[in-house]
């Protein structure tokens, strides 16, 4: 049976070579330029420039600018709804760390007192989520920058000119808003559809796992855009009603993907193509906004007509399920599938999400582990440059900042990543401090500068560290006319703040392995063996299965991500990860194996008796157990006692006996 494998590892052939994680982090990802964000990164950055010349004051400008900065960093999100918090949220906590800097700056140990206590409910924050975080990040950043740089004019001109600046860029961002209203939604529920359909045609190769992984992927960001705004739009308006069903009509699809995939593996049952391109043309009606009659073409009747005749369960279940989502498309009228809208729960008001969220933070000891570990690493750079004296010291800060926010990534790899992008990044600023004049030269330099942050930054974190380093050093130098004498102290900064994370940060906080992924790992099958029990029970409610099939997607897609962190470490992190990435594949591949189960007995397979389901569960939760008692991976088996090959839980639990016997390397 083919499966996917570990993650390629180079080989190394000589000493030189650089280490296996070094090569992984350097790698650039893969991903479209945001060609949007980069002109508005352009024209955002470079505008409060030209009015501070214009004025006279090109101070004023730059701190506009480094407003501005923040909202570009920011400027991630599709849907224009979400662009209003992602960036209008942060910059209001800038705000008060600006002013809360600027207030203490010049006070000696109390300002080494006030950024470690920001630092604290910075590294806090992050827990919550997306926006939280960001806003955690500009509230320290622009603390340590208020604390170490004299601010021109009164203590509120500096977070006004700053806000100012990461007002515009949201500004820019929501221009083309009365004309798209929808669009990002409707085209990230097609991209799920797209996605689904590329499932589809890789059912039965070893394309499928990395085709499911991405099919996860899109469905967290169509939920995330749809309910985060039918969040505030709690009455039911008929687009929102139409997009929520139109997600969740690709749950049955999804759920017959599993056994389509294993009919073609096991049985040589291919998939028919005319499937998957009925789904893409169903997400070519999502995209264009329209029900499926606007296009004759794309009618129920029509669907039918190009899919031949199942043949099989799995067939039946994919032809049922395709059809169920064209005639979904096909209702002229939204809320005549009211029914289906709350299929995968609704989410919270803000305001109960607030209490709840402040609550778990106050409560989290992940939450105060953070924060205290950010708190101690500020605190000990600020520390630092109180009693060592050096030159605009707040670089020292900013760098632990970057490198150890804590939701970000590996802190070992971030601080070699750092290193390395401020050394490139540094390389530009000096041929940038030597060769322009200040004055009007600044503006088409930032024009040019600028916009490299968004376009490099979804290369990696090393390659944004380069674009965003020359673009701060130049408005730090407008701000105080260092020229090149910017250039080797930043250097050394850097580097310092880059030790001290890697000493307090990450060599003091030893988190186990098992902590960070063996335990989510293990919550994950636990999770899986409540599934089983849930898909197989007799009395089970088919959203909360669909609810709980989607969780637990979720769970595991955060799961890769952590693991793809962990690659990028050292050994013994890294070598770890390595040696327990199978074990991952093979519990998604439980899953599938499940939700396959369900299928086929919803099409005419005999169900499983509660003994299976009993022994299954019990299976699953002994591997769960071990997950939390080991560090390493060793060979185990399972212990079944009843032997039915015929059983529609066979393929589950030769998924499980693979998962049973992974074996791996024992590591210390």
């Amino acid at each position: 049976m083919p499966r996917e494998s570990r993650p390629a590892r180079p080989v190394s052939l000589s000493p030189l070579t650089p280490p296996d994680w070094l090569v992984r982090s350097l790698k650039p990802q893969s991903a479209p330029i945001p060609w949007a964000a980069v002109a508005r990164a352009s024209v955002a950055m470079a505008l409060p420039l030209a009015l501070g010349i214009l004025a006279g004051q090109p101070s004023y400008g730059a701190l506009a600018s480094m407003g501005a900065l923040s909202g570009v960093i920011g400027d991630t999100a599709d849907a224009y709804r979400m662009r209003i918090f992602n960036i209008a949220v942060p910059q209001l906590f800038g705000a008060l760390g600006v002013t809360l800097g600027s207030l203490v700056f010049g006070h000696g140990w109390v300002a080494v007192g006030a950024v470690t206590f920001v630092a604290l409910v910075s590294g806090m924050m992050s827990t919550i989520g997306a926006v939280a975080s960001v806003s955690g990040l500009l509230l320290l950043l622009n603390c340590v920058v208020g604390a170490g740089l004299p601010m021109p004019g009164e203590w509120w001109l500096a977070p006004v000119l700053m806000t100012g600046g990461g007002l515009l860029v949201l500004t820019l961002a929501l221009l083309a808003w009365p004309l798209r209203s929808g669009v990002p939604e409707r085209a990230a529920v097609a991209a799920s559809y797209r996605s689904v359909a590329a499932l589809l045609d890789a059912a039965g190769t070893d394309a499928y796992g990395e085709a499911r992984t991405a099919v996860t992927a899109s469905l967290n960001q169509s939920y995330d855009l749809v309910l985060a705004r039918r969040a505030r739009d709690h009455g039911r308006t008929p687009e929102l009603v139409r997009l929520v069903a139109q997600l969740n009509a690709l749950t049955p699809v999804i759920e017959a993907a599993p056994a389509a995939d294993q009919a073609a593996r096991h049985a040589c049952v291919l998939l028919p193509p005319e499937v998957p391109a009925a789904v893409r043309a169903l997400a070519d009606a999502v995209e264009r906004g329209g029900t499926a009659h606007a296009d004759p073409a794309e009618t129920p009747a029509r669907a039918a007509a190009r899919i031949p005749e199942p043949q099989d369960h799995a067939a039946r279940a994919l032809d049922h399920a395709v059809l169920h989502a064209a005639e979904t498309l096909a209702d002229p009228d939204p809320l005549g599938v009211i029914a289906t809208d709350d299929r995968l729960g609704r989410p919270a008001a803000l305001r109960v999400r607030a209490r709840r969220a402040a609550r778990n933070v106050v409560l989290s000891g992940a939450s105060w582990r953070y924060g205290l570990r950010l708190a101690l690493c500020i605190g000990l750079a600020q520390a630092l440059v109180s009693i060592i004296d050096v030159p605009r010291s707040y670089w020292v800060a900013l760098t632990v900042t970057f490198v150890l926010k804590p939701d970000f990534g590996s802190v070992f790899s971030r601080a070699v990543l750092r290193a390395l992008g401020t050394a490139a990044g540094l390389v530009v600023a000096a041929a940038v401090l030597a060769e322009v004049p200040h004055g009007w030269w600044d503006v088409p330099v930032m024009m040019l500068l600028a916009p490299l942050i968004p376009a490099l930054t979804t290369r990696g974190y090393g390659y944004q560290t380069a674009a965003i380093t020359p673009v701060i050093l130049l408005l730090s130098d407008i701000l105080n006319h260092q020229g090149l004498g910017l250039v080797v102290p930043r250097l050394v900064d850097s580097l310092i703040g880059c030790g001290i994370t890697l000493v307090a940060g990450y060599l003091l906080w030893p988190e186990s392995w098992g902590t960070r992924i063996g335990d989510r790992l293990a919550d994950a099958v636990a999770d899986t063996a409540r599934y089983v029990e849930c898909a197989f029970g007799a009395d089970g409610d088919p959203a909360a299965r669909a609810r709980m099939r989607r969780g637990l997607y979720r769970d595991l897609s955060v799961i890769r991500s952590e693991f793809q962190r962990a690659l990028t470490e050292p050994p013994p992190t890294g070598t770890r990860a390595a040696a327990w990435w199978p074990l991952v594949v093979a519990v998604e591949r439980i899953l599938d194996a499940t939700t396959a189960a369900r299928v086929r007995i919803r099409h005419g397979a005999k169900p499983p008796t509660p003994s299976e389901v009993a022994e299954v569960a019990h299976e699953l939760r002994a591997l769960s157990a071990r997950l939390r008692a080991s560090v390493t991976l060793e060979k185990g088996q399972v212990n079944f006692t009843t032997d039915t090959k015929e059983s529609v839980l066979e393929p589950l639990r030769q998924e499980l006996a693979a998962a049973r016997a992974v074996t791996s390397p024992k590591t210390t």
